[in-house]
């Protein structure tokens, strides 16, 4: 059936080439939108997502890991208290305005944790200049090589002030970045320091349990005993921050909004053009109908067409994404596609291709085997 239907196919070279240019941009459309999705939720939840830690414990009517409230330092110790905590860290995240050598200013949040293991980041891995332990040194800050220009054009040893007092660039990172946010990483004690930040305060305790420990009977224990403060799992801190700024920002809606234009006008850019080519070739499908082809043999027929352009098209649509994310990471827009991803990207895909040929389909059913020798 492949076989007829890439002849078919090749009959009429323009619209075969307008088929598949129609599937390949809303490929292309999808896959965009989608990445810019991912990139921007990424961004939002950075600052849990770095942490890797079991539990974040944070001011209780905190729903968005970027907009945190103070807490007592005491509520440090007596989660260190709670059985199945096997260890539990203090974070600051402080605020300052950064004045640079040329004149631009930028607001920035300082994230500070305790030396030397920095539980709140940045990740080691995605460090491009300077060591972790680097941080410990009087004034010293981490920035984001994608976040230099907005920073003065400050790089690797750059000095600056924060709140008026001196800092520099130790430790450059690469793909750590905030949503509306530059983060400098720092100790607990310098975060304190630049952001003249309570000594008897912190914004949140980090938690690691035990092996083997149930993470949500342990946050539910920290609940139950400890008065103005919550626990959450990382991951459900994660998702609440996500869910609280798309709520409040509508990237969620436009986005979804563009990616069912891409599938919509797909389908009847697809579907009109098989619909023009269905038309030319109308003799031979009333010709093969008469010999004896059926119905449901001239169906396979078209959705065999359908497939073989819903997969170049894919293809295609596909490396034209491949380029256009290498040429965003460039730029610091960094996302990347799950396997399962991919796999509802080709699904989509085919699931246009394969409805676009419901027109021709339908004026193929109706058509009359001798109405096409008729004069």
């Amino acid at each position: 059936m492949f076989k007829y239907s890439w002849q078919f196919i090749k009959y009429d070279k323009a619209k075969s080439i307008g088929v598949l240019i129609g599937i390949v941009i809303s490929t292309f459309l999808i896959g965009q939108q989608s990445g810019v999705y991912l990139f921007l939720t990424g961004l939002m939840s950075t600052i849990v997502d770095q942490a890797h830690a079991d539990i974040w414990v944070v001011d209780s009517k905190t729903t968005n890991a970027n907009a945190l409230g103070a807490i007592d330092i005491r509520n440090l110790y007596e989660v260190q208290s709670i059985p199945g905590v096997q260890a539990a860290y203090p974070m600051v995240i402080a605020v300052g305005n950064a004045v640079f050598d040329n004149g631009a200013t930028a607001g920035v949040q300082l994230i500070g944790s305790e030396a030397p293991s920095f539980r709140a980041g940045p990740d080691p891995a995605k460090i491009v200049s300077g060591k972790l332990q680097d941080l410990i040194q009087d004034g010293a800050i981490s920035c984001d090589v994608f976040d230099e220009k907005t920073l003065g054009n400050i790089h690797l040893g750059s000095a600056f002030e924060i709140n008026g007092k001196r800092a520099f660039v130790a430790v450059e990172t690469k793909g750590i970045r905030g949503f509306g946010f530059t983060y400098l990483y720092t100790t607990i004690q310098q975060a304190r320091y630049f952001g003249n930040f309570p000594d008897d305060k912190i914004s949140a305790v980090l938690v690691d349990v035990k092996p083997g420990a149930d993470v949500q009977r342990i946050c539910a224990t920290i609940n139950q005993n400890l008065y103005g403060v919550r626990a959450w799992p990382s991951s459900s801190l994660s998702r609440a921050t996500v869910a609280f700024i798309l709520g409040t920002s509508g990237i969620g809606i436009s986005t979804f909004t563009l990616i069912i234009f891409a599938i919509v006008s797909g389908f009847f850019i697809i579907g009109l053009t098989l619909y023009s080519a269905t038309l030319d070739r109308i003799r031979d499908y009333g010709t093969l109908k008469a010999i004896g082809a059926r119905n449901s043999d001239i169906i396979r027929l078209i959705l065999s067409q359908g497939i073989l352009f819903g997969i170049s098209g894919f293809l295609i649509g596909m490396a034209l994404l491949t380029g256009f994310k290498q040429g965003l990471a460039k730029q610091g827009v960094l996302f990347r596609f799950s396997s399962s991803l991919i796999l509802l990207f080709l699904c989509v895909t085919l699931l246009i291709a394969i409805g676009g040929t419901y027109f021709a389909i339908r004026r193929i059913v109706k058509l009359e085997p001798g109405s096409v020798f008729k004069s």
